[in-house]
Order: C-alpha cells, then structure tokens, then sequence
C-alpha cells in the first residue's frame, strides 16, 4: 500500500516504531507522571498496573530501563497478577494512554490529526490489543485510542 495516497476515510496502520504513527505505541518513549511516579512509556505503566496490590513491585517496574524489560517482567511474573486483571485491564490501558495524550502535545496534535480515522495496531503478535497482522483481533489499543482522541476532542469542545 503506498503512504502517498491518504484518503480521509481510510485505516492508519501503526506498530513499528519507526514506521508511520509509531508514536502511537506503547513503547514509544514519552514519559508520563500518574498515580505519583514517572513511567518512561505507556507500556512500564500497564505492566506495573498487574502488580498493582504490591507498591513496592510497581516502583520496579517504572525503573526498569526499557518498555521491553517491563514486558518481559509482567511476563516472568504471570502467576502473580492481580485477581482481576481481565476486568480492569482496558480501564488501565485507556487512563494510561490518556495520560500520554494529555501530557504531550505534539502527540495530542497528531492523534488529532487523524480525524475519524480508524486506527489500526497492525502486528501478528498479539490478537487482542492488535489485529492480530490479519484482521481477525480485536485491536483494543486502536479502540483505546479512538476513545482517547474523542475525549480529549469533547474536552476541547467545551473549555474554548
């Protein structure tokens, strides 16, 4: 698919971080400052967030040197995560990117900028918050960020 046609309606592919849009991944580094500490990426936060009952856990993982070692601690640790992490799990995703979004306003203008488009994370890897690289997923971060630019669009419309 050529980047030189953009039509208005058409999805924006993101995952790679140097590829187009690849700010809009979690482990685009944009430190934001939530619940008392700064988390170097999107991602550091949302996998403190499994730990969230033990403060000491998720002070960790928010000095962790990258979103990677996050990751991969989240996973190490997976008999640990909080109860009822399935249930809150989009709620922590959505106050995370949020924050990014909120925090940083050239990446509140570029989300803005893509208007209504659908956003898409395009990679094989994952089928719940991608598309699974086929469409068959459910991209929940790209639904997560549609909710995010409508919010901080409603948010704008009612303080100017």
């Amino acid at each position: 698919m050529s980047h030189h046609h953009h039509h208005s309606s058409s999805p924006i592919h993101f995952y790679d971080l140097n590829g187009l849009f690849g700010e809009f991944g979690n482990f685009y580094s944009a430190p934001i400052k939530l619940d008392g500490l700064t988390w170097p990426t999107v991602e550091h936060y949302f996998q403190a967030q499994k730990f969230s009952y033990d403060k000491h856990r998720v002070k960790h993982v928010s000095q962790l040197p990258s979103p990677r070692d996050a990751f991969d601690y989240a996973h190490d640790h997976n008999s640990s995560l909080r109860w009822d992490w399935m249930e809150v799990r989009d709620k922590v995703m959505f106050k995370a990117c949020m924050a990014k979004f909120q925090q940083h306003p050239h990446l509140q203008h570029m989300l803005l900028s893509t208007g209504q488009r659908t956003l898409v994370e395009h990679t094989e890897k994952d089928s719940y918050w991608a598309d699974g690289g086929d469409g068959s997923g459910k991209n929940k971060l790209g639904i997560t960020l549609m909710k995010v630019r409508e919010a901080i669009k409603d948010h704008q419309h009612h303080h100017h």
